[in-house]
């Protein structure tokens, strides 16, 4: 068989927010494969703040995007030729390569995922099942360290991986405040995934209502988002507190994020500073299965809720990646090719 496999290269590093000039659309034809080789027809694209820093020339966690190679992403779809003995045709599998509507690779591929047999949208598997929610699982268990009684702040806590978050730590036993952009937002946040507050961080009265809501002070603070939060949450941090850094989105378009300020730098400056570090989910890579298997479980058992944007069509990739660093999504944000 021939398929027309259609990807978007990285064509420029963007200054600011990353216009569509940004990326050029590549085709090839993808024809046959050899031994141990799958092809898989994607059906899903994730979108994820971390995209924006792999477009940029500089020091990461992760190496840049070149340009002239694929944009940098998670999908998920199904395998439609294998000459494997680990994946048949028709099983759905989750694949980190990136923006590209085919993917031939080898069925060894240390980002191939398989999903278990379900009733849930494949589309859940790029979100509350997948990165994000492992993100979150790990990010709160293994650095947040919750403990029953701790008041547990969220930023960003009607996304991806802050929904989650947070519901996890209400299945801790923790007191947990949301913080997000809008009461629309908010009322979610509250509502549907029962936190036990969500403060408005748009609102004039956003630093008196923190610490209304933080009135034992913090624990632990999950954080997502950095500039004017990161800074209203410091001073409100107890003793022996705990934060997970997993981004921080507000500075993602900056000309120069080595000379900006960063969570890093606030809690820094703290005497005495919490405990504080930047984690990856890759980590705890030997341990996404057993993550995702307890995941399904609470999704299935109706103690953890998400919400997703689902955009039609990959050409507007490059808008939905704009959408989420500007806080207009709600939940997790994924293109259905």
């Amino acid at each position: 068989m021939n398929y027309k496999n259609k990807k978007y290269l990285l064509k420029k590093r963007p200054v600011g927010m990353p216009t569509d000039d940004c990326w050029g659309i590549d085709y090839e034809d993808i024809k046959g494969i050899s031994a141990n080789e799958i092809i898989i027809k994607t059906e899903y694209l994730s979108i994820d703040p971390y995209m924006r820093g792999r477009m940029n020339d500089g020091v990461s966690y992760a190496s840049p995007v070149k340009i002239g190679e694929i944009m940098v992403g998670e999908t998920a779809g199904t395998v439609i030729e294998s000459k494997s003995n680990l994946y048949n045709v028709g099983d759905k599998v989750c694949a980190h390569c990136g923006w590209q509507t085919y993917i031939k690779t080898k069925d060894t591929n240390p980002t191939l995922i398989r999903i278990p047999s379900n009733n849930i949208n494949l589309s859940s598997f790029l979100g509350a099942l997948g990165m994000p929610g492992r993100t979150a699982y790990f990010g709160l268990k293994n650095v947040g360290k919750p403990k029953k009684g701790d008041t547990l702040v969220v930023s960003a806590a009607s996304g991806a991986v802050g929904s989650i978050v947070g519901q996890l730590g209400k299945i801790a036993g923790c007191l947990v405040i949301g913080i997000a952009g809008g009461s629309k937002k908010c009322d979610f946040v509250k509502n549907e995934l029962h936190f036990d507050d969500c403060i408005d961080y748009k609102s004039e009265t956003f630093s008196d209502d923190l610490k209304h809501a933080c009135s034992n002070g913090i624990d632990i603070y999950f954080e997502n988002v950095g500039g004017i939060v990161t800074r209203e949450i410091a001073p409100l941090l107890n003793q022996g507190s705990r934060v997970p850094i997993c981004g921080y989105i507000s500075k993602y378009n900056e000309k120069d994020i080595l000379n900006t300020e960063t969570p890093f730098h606030v809690f820094g400056n703290l005497n005495p500073k919490p405990f504080h570090r930047f984690f990856v989910v890759t980590e705890w890579a030997d341990q996404w299965e057993v993550a995702t298997k307890e995941l399904l479980e609470l999704v299935n058992e109706n103690k953890i809720f998400y919400r997703e944007t689902i955009t039609d069509g990959f050409k507007n990739a490059p808008q939905a990646l704009r959408d989420v660093l500007s806080g207009k999504n709600f939940g997790k944000q994924i293109i259905k090719i």
